[in-house]
């Protein structure tokens, strides 16, 4: 994520923020510029332009229709036959907010979806709700379990573009317990969303693509068969060298799995690395080797690096600083994880392929 900055007063914000803290403008995130601006109402009480604006036929806006909730603060153009922004038109159920932990549950979600939804519109991917496109179109539903003894559970998971996120997920303590249940040593909600939308992008711009032989020549074919690969995982656990060609124990159960984990984690190296250019980041430890590769200047936006391994160059060393930081805390690390040589060549190969797929969309508008 990058930094945003109030252009009325100058004071740093966060992507989240509604109304400048210095200058209590009101803030709206633009989309298509992804930008956050301070805004100016309009007469009629409803509508606003951005601050700065002078043209008499400047182009106007409301809030999405879940900014009353408190849980968006991005914009719809103003004509827009739809009252929900970009993010919150894949939306297809959100939680009965009837139920007062379920407000709280749902604004956590939002927060990793529009964080995931930024992302996407930063690598140029198609972002369409299957309200547009119900063939081709992205959905989430927000549900909780069954509330009676015994009732349904929810499972998170993806099928044909709607992805389904179990609430309970954005509950601390009800992941951490999920976490060591299965023996994870990392679960995030931000990762749930960056995972379960790697298979939706499979679907989108791996399958019937000329990128499907290089993907089995990496991943491994995906036409083994699924279920019986899920229960062979349970039932037999990870295999002992899995760490050497896997980003998790869980990616080498099938070449699905193995694509959408080492996506999240691609997801989550951009992400960090622009948030880390953004407070122009330099890591240069004075007790280090040079030939350790632990320095980098972070000088360059990671979206816009076409050589994944310059990426990885600059990753390593942030990583190790991240953890060291978080370890002088008391913190367990935030990104505990080795990338084998296999593994990066998986991310680069996703690299390429998101790249071109922006490119194209690019040159399409």
């Amino acid at each position: 994520m990058k930094l945003f900055t109030c252009t009325h007063c100058g004071q740093l914000l966060y992507f989240e923020n509604s109304q400048c803290e210095k200058c209590h403008y009101p803030l709206g995130f633009e989309p298509k510029q992804l930008q956050l601006f301070p805004l100016v109402a309009e007469a009629d009480g409803r509508t606003y332009r951005l601050f700065g604006t002078t043209q008499p036929n400047a182009p106007t806006y409301t809030y999405c229709r879940n900014h009353a909730d408190g849980v968006c603060n991005w914009l719809v153009p103003a004509e827009s036959a739809t009252q929900f922004c970009t993010a919150c038109a894949l939306n297809r159920t959100i939680p009965n907010l009837s139920e007062p932990e379920h407000r709280l549950r749902w604004w956590k979600l939002e927060i990793a979806k529009h964080r995931l939804v930024y992302s996407l519109l930063r690598m140029g991917l198609p972002v369409v709700s299957k309200f547009e496109d119900p063939e081709h179109g992205l959905q989430f539903d927000f549900l909780a379990d069954a509330s009676q003894d015994g009732g349904q559970k929810v499972m998170t998971g993806h099928d044909n573009g709607l992805i389904t996120i179990n609430i309970a997920e954005a509950d601390d303590i009800e992941r951490e317990m999920a976490r060591k249940s299965m023996a994870e040593v990392y679960r995030t909600l931000l990762g749930h969303f960056r995972h379960e939308v790697g298979h939706y992008y499979w679907d989108q711009l791996i399958d019937n693509t000329p990128h499907l032989t290089e993907f089995r020549a990496l991943f491994g074919d995906e036409q083994d068969d699924y279920g019986q690969a899920l229960q062979r995982h349970y039932d037999q656990g990870a295999p002992n060298d899995w760490s050497q060609h896997f980003i998790s124990s869980y990616a080498s159960s099938h070449p699905w799995e193995d694509w959408a984990e080492t996506w999240a984690h691609y997801l989550h190296i951009l992400d960090t690395l622009q948030t880390a250019h953004a407070f122009g980041l330099s890591v240069n430890p004075a007790a280090a080797p040079a030939e350790l590769g632990l320095q980098a200047a972070i000088t360059e936006e990671p979206y816009e690096i076409s050589d994944f391994n310059r990426i990885m160059q600059l990753w390593l060393p942030l990583t190790f600083t991240m953890n060291s930081l978080n370890r002088s805390m008391g913190q367990p690390d935030p990104y505990p994880f080795i990338i084998m040589p296999e593994v990066v060549d998986k991310m680069a190969f996703i690299h390429k392929v998101c790249q071109q797929a922006g490119s194209s969309a690019k040159a399409a508008c």
